[in-house]
């Protein structure tokens, strides 16, 4: 048996052992997920009928979709008819909620999905909506790749991104 020796001529860096070193960083503050491919976030929007931006939660890249469901919920400021969402918003929850509000849930079924619910599939189409504006914000390489570490300044700079969007539509009135 080796004798325990306080230098280890493999390993010249001093310090704690591992153990009792405390994890660092602020992952879940900072909306930062852990993934296989590394750190990653998830933006959660709002939009209106004309594809305009009105709201934008941050999320870890690992949580539920759902997560970001109730912020962007609570900032509607005026009545809506119907929420269009994709299958990751398919939940019970979600649904009873829209009901309660008497929004129309227009939310695909998940396809594992025991008894799926019915959405309007005509007003589904206007789903691409939200899309289109993803593929706008994504033209700024700083929104698609996050390059800010906090939350605040990298909600600020989608911020940025989604007034310089509304310009178009604030010159044609």
């Amino acid at each position: 048996m080796r004798p325990l020796r306080r230098y280890d001529p493999l390993n010249r860096r001093p310090g704690a052992s591992l153990r009792s070193r405390h994890k660092k960083g602020t992952q879940q503050t900072e909306a930062v997920g852990r993934s296989r491919g590394g750190f990653t976030t998830k933006l959660h929007a709002r939009c209106d009928a004309k594809g305009r931006p009105l709201g934008f939660v941050l999320t870890g890249g690992e949580t539920y979709d759902v997560k970001g469901f109730a912020p962007l919920l609570r900032m509607v400021a005026d009545k809506i008819e119907a929420l269009l969402a994709d299958k990751g918003y398919d939940a019970d929850a979600i649904r009873e909620e829209l009901a309660k509000a008497e929004i129309e849930a227009v939310i695909p079924a998940k396809r594992n999905r025991k008894n799926p619910a019915p959405h309007d599939a005509e007003k589904d189409k206007w789903r691409n909506l939200i899309q289109r504006l993803f593929s706008k914000l994504k033209n700024w390489r700083r929104v698609t790749t996050r390059y800010d570490k906090s939350k605040k300044s990298y909600l600020g700079f989608v911020a940025i991104a989604a007034v310089k969007l509304w310009l178009s539509f604030v010159h044609e009135a």
